[in-house]
Order: C-alpha cells, then sequence, then structure tokens
C-alpha cells in the first residue's frame, strides 16, 4: 500500500508507449519498476487507499503476466494483495460478524482468496529462482538467497492467513508446517526484515502451531519489539492477540501500545494497526 499514485502514473506512462509502439521488453520492465518502488509520495488517507488499492493491485498483476521474471514486481503484487486481504476485507468481515453472520463469512472467504493469491504470485517467483523451492521446502532442504527474504516473508504470511481463515479446509490446514518453515527460512536469513514484521510472524506461527511454545513466542515478540525499535504498531497487537487473550490487563496494554506507536509514526501500516487495536479495545467486553 505504500506503492501509490506516484508509482501508477509512471507505469501507466510506461504503457502507453505500447500503444504507440511494438510492444517491449524494455518499456513492459520500466512500468514494472514503476509500480514495484515504494513511492516517493507519503499518503496518509486510508480510506483514498483503500478506494485505489484494487486498481493497482489489477494493473501490476496483469503486467507481472507479461514479465513474470520481475521479482520486485512479484514481491510488490504479493504484498498488496495480503495487505488489501488484511486490511480491507478480513478485518471487515471481523467487524461484520454480529450484525450479519452470512455475509462476514462470504468476506472471509473472499479474504482467503486473495490471500492464495497473493502466496501463489509469491511462490512462483520463488521458483523461478530455484526449481522445485516447495518440493525443496517440504524436504526441509529449500535455500533462500539474500533478496528473496521479502518474497519469502509476504508467501509465507499470506499462507498463514489462508489457513487461518480455512478451518474447515485439512488440505488447507495440513500446509501449516511447511508455511511456518517458510517464516522460519526467511528468518534465519534476515531476522530483522520488515522493521520486526519477519519476527511477529514467526512468533504467530509458534504460538499458533500444535505443540508451540508461548515461552519461545514471547522471546519471539521480545526480538520483533528490538526489531522495529517502537515504531512498528503491528508487533504490540499481533502479540496482544496471539498471547494476552487470557490476559485482559495484558491484552489492553499492548493495544495502547499500539496506539500510541501509531500516534507516533502514522504510516500507512501503522494506521491499519491503529485502527484495529482501537477496535478490539471497543469490543474487549466481548473477549473476556
Amino acid at each position: 500500500m505504500q506503492r501509490f499514485f506516484a508509482s501508477v502514473l509512471a507505469a501507466l506512462c510506461c504503457l502507453a508507449l505500447l500503444a504507440a509502439c511494438s510492444p517491449s521488453r524494455l518499456v513492459l520492465h520500466r512500468a514494472a519498476d514503476a509500480l514495484a518502488a515504494p513511492s516517493a509520495v507519503p499518503e496518509d488517507d486510508l480510506q483514498l487507499v483503500r478506494e485505489a488499492a484494487a486498481f493497482q493491485l489489477k494493473l501490476s498483476e496483469s503486467l507481472l503476466q507479461h514479465v513474470p521474471e520481475h521479482q520486485a514486481l512479484a514481491e510488490a503484487v504479493a504484498s498488496g494483495f495480503t495487505q488489501y486481504a488484511y486490511a480491507f476485507v478480513a478485518f471487515d468481515a471481523e467487524r461484520l460478524e454480529g450484525q450479519d453472520a452470512a455475509a462476514a463469512q462470504r468476506l472471509r472467504q473472499r479474504a482467503a482468496r486473495l490471500y492464495g493469491r497473493a502466496q501463489r504470485h509469491a511462490l512462483a517467483a520463488l521458483e523461478r529462482r530455484h526449481s522445485g523451492f516447495v518440493r525443496d521446502l517440504s524436504a526441509g532442504t529449500a535455500r533462500l538467497d539474500a533478496d528473496q527474504v521479502g518474497l519469502a516473508y509476504w508467501a509465507a504470511a499470506a499462507w498463514g492467513a489462508r489457513i487461518a481463515l480455512s478451518t474447515d479446509q485439512p488440505d488447507v490446514v495440513a500446509d501449516l508446517p511447511l508455511a511456518a518453515r517458510l517464516a522460519q527460512l526467511a528468518f534465519h536469513a534476515e531476522p530483522g526484515h520488515g522493521a520486526g514484521a519477519l519476527a511477529s510472524l514467526v512468533a504467530n506461527f509458534e504460538a499458533a502451531r500444535p505443540g508451540g511454545s508461548r515461552a519461545e513466542a514471547a522471546r519471539l515478540f521480545d526480538a520483533a519489539e528490538r526489531h522495529g525499535a517502537g515504531r512498528n504498531a503491528g508487533v504490540f497487537v499481533a502479540r496482544a492477540e496471539a498471547l494476552a487473550r487470557d490476559d485482559r490487563a495484558q491484552f489492553e496494554r499492548l493495544l495502547r501500545q499500539a496506539l500510541q506507536v501509531a500516534a507516533a509514526h502514522p504510516d500507512l501500516g501503522n494506521q491499519v494497526m491503529g485502527e484495529r487495536a482501537r477496535w478490539l479495545l471497543d469490543t474487549i467486553a466481548d473477549r473476556f
């Protein structure tokens, strides 16, 4: 969601050239570069991002079909679908649950499909570099290059989120160890990736897996907080939801920390997590 209007406009300018000349790999790659690059223009209007995100995702995904070897674009597409599903579909489903359970279920199913889309794009990009990557992941022999950590993070995040929304599908749930292993592979390559986001993801997998260790998950969340350096609200929200559901005081304390971080560093990611923290606090009586 950080890749915004500037990158879209640049990409459209490049794509417009295709109407005036024969398609060129160079032009396609320039458009892909523009869409994959983080925007230099900060955006603090979450609703505006929501309204524009679907167009950018479709444009990026369509372009990726023409340049599947463009790893940065593949990562941008995977991250975009994952974040869109989390912030604007799955969260809507949670808020709607009490008023319209059927509509909430439809939204959860849509979110699961979007997560699956993100997962497929990221895994396909990993497979392009290392043929048989998923097979090797199953065998415990997969390797990851330093520039693939972002792809692995988004693949694992989308995979885990899809599993969480598909508990009635045993074949999907059965992949939980693979998703967790992929997150671990990325974590070993770059523990501080995403200002604590990757460490937080690994902690979530540890807390969620059968037989998982709360102590190990807590240690990983501690690492996530260190890597976040007080700038990542998502770490505190994730910790509250993973480890404090049986401790109202800690749950509330962590969510208030998230709100403080979001207020101090109001980037788009923190805005999303701040909104979630506020909703969790507003509905805390339903949880304890």
